[in-house]
This record gives C-alpha cells, structure tokens and sequence, in this order.
C-alpha cells in the first residue's frame, strides 16, 4: 500500500502462466489433488526463478509468476507428460508482460500481464486449445498463434507409454538406452514409442517454440 502523495510502484517484468483442469467439475477431489502436488512440483523445480509460489484457484486454475529468463514451457510439459492415470488433462496459457510488486503466492499477484492471461485462457477454452502463448511482441506472437497450440495438441495426443518415454527424453534429457533402463524394458519398445510419438519432431517444435518465445523477448525489450 502506497501512502498519500507517494507514486505508485513500477510494474515489474514477468512471466505469467495459468494452466486449467480440463473438466475439472467430473473430478473435483481428484483435480484439486493433483494441483496441489503440481504446484509444490513446480515451486521446486523453479526456485529462485519463481517471481512468486505456484498456487491453484477454487475454480481447479493453477497460476504462476516466473522472472523473464525462467523457461515456462517446462511447466507444460512436466504437467502434459504422464499417464491418465496420474493426471487431468490440462490447457494454458503463457503471457510475459509488465506485473505489480507484491507478495504471496501468483493468485494474489495482478497487473497487466494477469489481466491478458484471463483473456488468453479463456480464448484457449474458446477454442479449444491446449497452448497459447504471449510475449508482447507482435512478429513473434504470431508465429506463436500458429506453433504453440500445435505443439500442445501433439502433446495431448500421445499414450501413456509415450508420454513416458517423452517425458524422461524432453524434461530429464535421458538418452534411450537410460530411457529403457529407467522403464525396466528394453531399448526397442524405447525406439518404438519414440517413433510412433514422433518425439523427433516434437522435440524440434519445442525448440521452435522456445526459440520464437526467446527471441519475441528480446525484441519487445529492444523497443522499450
């Protein structure tokens, strides 16, 4: 809070991330659950790049603030690549922009970047998209428009043994022989469900993405 006469704080740069259960209303007790563990999962793997704690809303809409440089597409993948059976399915939105100090965790957090998250979120669930992402840049949003939901869509699509194998490839960079290891099975049912899941080319979308995201950064601070 401000005193009297005093200017108002500047807003910081942020990155602004809300992933929403699927659904969520067929499986209350089961989403909120799984929420929680994901936001304990994300605070870990974050640390200090986490501008505030992941924390998850009642409406089952889990919210995060990371630092520019942090990698939000971690998020997305350590919550898309399991099993069913462990988690819901989810869809998100990714928005850097300017935020406004605070404290507490990312669902006490506001500013500009909050406000066009809400809006990108729920165009997602418009149109049923898994990914949209935003970096305030108009060149690289748009390629973004036309990548990111790809991406999320491939990601939605794979089974369960697949997410598997992505998972340990694209989030722990596991080669396939400790891929196989890992699963206790052998290095050929690795090499099918890698090429069934097409994670080559998975892999090189991902790098896209990331590559458009980083890029659409530096540009939109270049024309401040």
């Amino acid at each position: 809070m401000t005193t009297a006469g005093a200017p108002a704080p500047s807003p910081l740069e942020g990155v602004v991330l809300f992933g929403d259960v699927v659904r969520s209303r067929r499986r209350p007790i089961g989403a909120s659950e799984w929420l929680e563990s994901l936001a304990a999962e994300l605070d870990d793997t974050y640390g200090d790049q986490a501008m505030a704690r992941f924390e998850f809303t009642q409406g089952d809409e889990l919210q995060g603030l990371l630092r520019p440089d942090a990698d939000p597409f971690t998020a997305v993948l350590s919550a898309t690549l399991r099993t069913s059976a462990e988690a819901p399915a989810m869809r998100w939105a990714v928005v850097a922009g300017p935020v406004l100090p605070g404290r507490g965790p990312a669902t006490r957090r506001t500013g500009p970047a909050f406000v066009t998250a809400r809006v990108t979120i729920e165009l997602a669930r418009k149109q049923r998209d898994t990914l949209l992402v935003l970096t305030g840049d108009a060149y690289a949003d748009g390629l973004l428009a036309g990548t990111a939901p790809v991406l999320g869509s491939m990601l939605r699509r794979l089974t369960d043994r697949q997410r598997e194998v992505a998972r340990l490839g694209l989030v722990d960079g596991l080669r396939q022989s400790e891929i196989a290891d890992r699963l206790e099975v052998a290095r050929a049912t690795v090499s099918v469900a890698e090429r069934r899941a097409d994670v080559r080319s998975l892999e090189r979308l991902l790098a896209a993405v990331r590559r458009i995201w980083s890029e659409g950064l530096v540009r939109r601070d270049g024309a401040r």
